[in-house]
């Protein structure tokens, strides 16, 4: 089969994704856990360096171009190669962007409120992190499948 227009956005999201799920997971198994180790005073001052600082315009381009080069590649398919074996999973990986966008809806925003707390209130970035690591757990996973089911979108592309 020729590289189509098709095949460049399954390509384009799958790298797109590929580095979003690391990134998530990055978050998730060293960055967050972190603060049990170092305390929650040092992980806001961190947090609001980092994730709330350059990690805004990366997060955000990130997340929200892996979603839409994934929505593309799903709505591609579905126009041009609506029988092709690789349509089903890129409409799971659609749906999973999807539902990862609308954690991020409950997520950022978690984050973002100990901006409105004192940097030295242990017990409320406690909780603000104890919720912002819910929905980043949650949204890790679906990014992850998301990785998983474009993976499966290529590697029916090499079978057609």
């Amino acid at each position: 089969m020729s590289p189509n227009r098709t095949s460049a956005l399954v390509l384009a999201a799958t790298a797109a994704n590929g580095l979003l799920a690391g990134a998530s997971l990055d978050q998730s198994i060293k960055q967050l856990p972190a603060r049990r180790r170092i305390g929650v005073v040092d992980y806001s001052a961190y947090s609001r360096a980092s994730d709330l600082g350059n990690g805004i315009a990366f997060y955000g381009t990130l997340g929200v171009g892996a979603a839409a080069l994934t929505i593309a590649a799903a709505v591609s398919a579905h126009r041009h190669e609506p029988r092709l074996r690789r349509t089903p999973p890129l409409y799971a990986a659609a749906g999973l962007a999807m539902l990862h966008s609308l954690a991020t809806t409950r997520a950022a925003p978690t984050n973002f409120s100990q901006r409105k707390v004192a940097q030295d209130d242990e017990t409320s970035l406690a909780r603000i992190f104890d919720r912002f690591e819910r929905w980043q757990t949650v949204r890790a996973a679906l990014q992850v499948l998301n990785l998983g089911a474009l993976l499966w979108a290529v590697a029916e592309s090499m079978d057609e």
